[in-house]
C-alpha cells in the first residue's frame, strides 16, 4: 500500500466487530482499511465463552427485543458458517431455592417462542434421576430442562470475515497502530505505524470506524471526538479449563448461589469450558488473567453442583477478556446491557467518526449492518444494500450446511487422512480444507508433524492466508492445539513459524 491511499472506510480494531464492518463494507464496493496493532481476535474476540446464543438469562431482566434479534443472529449464524458454528444441548438443573420450576418453564417457553422458525430442538424437562444428564450432577437435583443454543470458534469467525472481506478488496493489516487522527473537511488524515519494523504510513479515509473494544475511548479521545463520550465500563470474564468433568456431548448451565449462571461446556475432545465472571476491569485489558478469587468462584459453582468436586489444582489452562460495554448505570458488572450501542459523530461539513460500543459475537453480523446502514447516506457513494445474512463465510459453502456429509467427502478424497484429522480440519476451515491440503497425496506430503495433528502444511497455509506470525496465533487463535501439545512441541512450533517469517525459506528448525 502506498503513502497517501485514500479509502472509503478506515475500521481501527481488528475483533469481530471490526471483522465484521469490514466485510459488510467492501461487500458493498466500498474501499477499506482495516488495521489491528495486534493480531486479529487478539484480545476479547478470542476469550468469549464460546457461545452463540439468545441468551436465556436476559430474560429476567425483559431485554425481549434483544434476545429475540440474538436468536435470529443463531439462525443465520448457523447457516453463514456450518463449520465453525455448531448445535448444543444445554442442561438447566432447578434449584428451587434460586428459580422455581414454573419460572424456569415460563423462560424456556417463552426462549423457544422468540426463536420461532428454528432448526433446532425445542427444550424438554428432564428427570435428572432417571437420564444420564443427571448423572455427574448432585443428587439434590431431581428436576431439569434440556434446551437448544450454539456454540463457536470465536477466533475462527474473526479469521473468517477477514478473509472475505480481504476477499472482496478490503485491506487488512495487523501489527499496525493508529497513531494519529486527524479530521478534515472530506476526509481523516490518519497516521499508522507497522509495529514489525516501525515504518510510518499515512493514508486518508471518508470515515474512520473505531471498533478498538476495551480500547474504543482511547481512540475516540485521539480523533478528538465533538460528541460527548459514551460511558464506556469495562467488565472482565474469566474461563477456566480443567480435564472432562462427564461423558456426552451436552453443556450444563449452572444457577449459582448469588443468582448467577455458571456454563460447563465440553471443549476440545478432553476438556470442560467453565466461566465466566463478570467483574469491573481497571488496567490493561492485554494483561487481564483469571485471579485466584475468580478461579474459586468458577470452581466453588461447579463443586455446589456436581458430584465429583473441582479444584483449582485440576485447571489445565485459564483466560480472560475484558468486554467494552456501553455503561447503562446498571448496579452490577453482571447486569449491565450486552446491546450494542452505535455513536456517530458528524458535525456538518465534516468527516464523520462512528464508535462502537458494547455488544457480543452473537451479534456482531447485526451490528456491522446496523453501522453500513448509518454510513451509507453519509458517503453518498453508489452502495448494495445490506447482504451479509445470504452469503456464507469463506468455508461455509457446504451443502445443505451438512458439515457430517463434508466429512465424509473429505474422507473419500483424501483416504489416507486419519479421522481425527479429518475432522478437526473441517470443523476449523470447512470446504477451505482442500486448499490447505493441495495436491498432498499422502500424510508425509503435509510435512513434519509438531505434535497432535499439526503439520507443516497447516502453518504455512495460517502463514501465507490467515496473517498468523507467531506460534502463538498457530496455537492459540487459529487453532487450539497448544492445549493437546508439550512445552517443547510448542516452542518447536514457535521456533518454525519465527523462521518462515524472518527468512521466508520455509524452513523446518525441528528436522
Amino acid at each position: 500500500m502506498a503513502q497517501g491511499t485514500h479509502f472509503d472506510l478506515l475500521v481501527i480494531g481488528g475483533g469481530i466487530n471490526g471483522a465484521g464492518i469490514a466485510r459488510d463494507a467492501a461487500g458493498r464496493g466500498l474501499s477499506v482499511l482495516l488495521c489491528e496493532e495486534a493480531d486479529l481476535a487478539g484480545a476479547t474476540s478470542s476469550a468469549s465463552s464460546k457461545l452463540i446464543h439468545g441468551g436465556l438469562r436476559y430474560l429476567e431482566q425483559r431485554a425481549f427485543r434483544f434476545v429475540r434479534n440474538a436468536l435470529i443472529e443463531r439462525e443465520i449464524l448457523l447457516a453463514m458458517a456450518p463449520h465453525l458454528v455448531r448445535p448444543m444441548r444445554f442442561v438447566l438443573p432447578v434449584d428451587k431455592a434460586l428459580r422455581p420450576p414454573w419460572l424456569i418453564t415460563t423462560g424456556l417457553f417463552l426462549y423457544d417462542w422468540l426463536a420461532r422458525r428454528t432448526r433446532l430442538p425445542r427444550s424438554r424437562r428432564l428427570d435428572l434421576r432417571r437420564c444420564a444428564e443427571g448423572a455427574p450432577l448432585s443428587g439434590r437435583f431431581t428436576t431439569g430442562f434440556a434446551y437448544s443454543d450454539c456454540v463457536v470458534d470465536d477466533s475462527r469467525l474473526v479469521v473468517a470475515n477477514a478473509l472475505d472481506a480481504r476477499e472482496r478488496g478490503a485491506e487488512i493489516r495487523t501489527r499496525t497502530r493508529c497513531v494519529f487522527l486527524e479530521r478534515g473537511r472530506d476526509s481523516w488524515r490518519a497516521g499508522l505505524v507497522d509495529l514489525r519494523d516501525g515504518s510510518p504510513l499515512q493514508v486518508t479515509a471518508r470515515v474512520v470506524v473505531n471498533a478498538a473494544g476495551p480500547w474504543v475511548s482511547q481512540v475516540e479521545a485521539m480523533a478528538g471526538s465533538a460528541r460527548e463520550a459514551a460511558p464506556v465500563r469495562l467488565v472482565e470474564g474469566s474461563h477456566i479449563l480443567v480435564p472432562r468433568l462427564y461423558t456426552g456431548e451436552h453443556a450444563y448451565i449452572l444457577q449459582n448461589d448469588d443468582r448467577r449462571i455458571v456454563f460447563v461446556i465440553p471443549y476440545e475432545r478432553q476438556f470442560s469450558l467453565v466461566g465466566t465472571t463478570e467483574l469491573d476491569f481497571a488496567g490493561d485489558p492485554r494483561e487481564a488473567a483469571a485471579t485466584s478469587e475468580e478461579i474459586a468462584y468458577l470452581c466453588r459453582a461447579v463443586s455446589r453442583c456436581f458430584v465429583k468436586k473441582l479444584d483449582p489444582s485440576a485447571i489445565v489452562h485459564s483466560y480472560s477478556g475484558v468486554r467494552p460495554l456501553y455503561d447503562d448505570a446498571a448496579q452490577s458488572a453482571s447486569s449491565i446491557s450486552r446491546e450494542f450501542v452505535l455513536g456517530l459523530d458528524a458535525p456538518a461539513e465534516e468527516a464523520p467518526l462512528l464508535t462502537v460500543y458494547g455488544g457480543k459475537i452473537t451479534t456482531y453480523r447485526r451490528l456491522a449492518e446496523d453501522a453500513m446502514e448509518r454510513l451509507v447516506p453519509l458517503l453518498d457513494l453508489p452502495s448494495k444494500g445490506a447482504w451479509t445474512d445470504r452469503v456464507p463465510l469463506p468455508g461455509g459453502d457446504l451443502a445443505d450446511a451438512d458439515l457430517d456429509r463434508f466429512v465424509g467427502e473429505l474422507r473419500a478424497e483424501y483416504s489416507w487422512l486419519p479421522d481425527a484429522m479429518a475432522n478437526r480440519l473441517a470443523r476449523a476451515y470447512g470446504t477451505r480444507t482442500r486448499k490447505l491440503l493441495g495436491k498432498a497425496r499422502s500424510l508425509a506430503d503435509l510435512g513434519t508433524d509438531f505434535g497432535a495433528g499439526l503439520t507443516r502444511a497447516e502453518i504455512d497455509y495460517l502463514l501465507d492466508e490467515e496473517w498468523a506470525e507467531t506460534g502463538e496465533d498457530v496455537l492459540w487463535r487459529r487453532s487450539k492445539l497448544g492445549l493437546h501439545m508439550t512445552e517443547e512441541a510448542r516452542a518447536c512450533v514457535a521456533g518454525y513459524v519465527r523462521g518462515r517469517v524472518v527468512s521466508q525459506r520455509g524452513e523446518d528448525r525441528c528436522e
